[in-house]
């Protein structure tokens, strides 16, 4: 005598229609309690921002972290954008970089060794300094 075919997974029991209901009635309360709001999507960055990323990664991430407070080798990067501003009375943000990855010993940050390189300006090109300096501003 032959079986008729099912057509569920050999090892998947069948739902029945009021199984189904009960998953398809939590999906929609999970979906309700999240508040129907979207995350804010994170930002594109431009054109020399998003080189200034790559530049990053490839230089200067084994040692500078950018989310958090964790420490690898130099101080973490979140936020640097507002506290490179208000590092050095007189001088913007932009200014405090460049000279901080140009000659990082004038600026040494407190509870830090002046251990960043001081070759970027013959090992990097000057649009690849300022695309490094694009990214760092977009990290508030």
């Amino acid at each position: 005598m032959m079986r008729p075919h099912r057509h569920s997974h050999p090892f998947t029991p069948a739902l029945s229609k009021a199984a189904w209901l009960g998953v398809l009635f939590f999906f929609l309360f999970t979906l309700a309690a999240c508040g129907g709001e979207a995350a804010e999507p994170t930002p594109t960055l431009d054109p020399v921002a998003a080189a200034g990323e790559v530049v990053f990664r490839r230089e200067c991430a084994a040692c500078h972290t950018i989310t958090g407070s964790t420490v690898v080798v130099g101080p973490p990067l979140m936020g640097i954008a507002a506290r490179a501003a208000a590092r050095v009375p007189g001088q913007d943000a932009q200014s405090y970089l460049l000279t901080s990855i140009m000659r990082p010993d004038e600026y040494i940050v407190e509870g830090f060794e002046n251990t960043m390189p001081t070759n970027f300006g013959r090992k990097l090109t000057g649009e690849e300094i300022d695309a490094l300096v694009a990214y760092l501003l977009t990290l508030e």
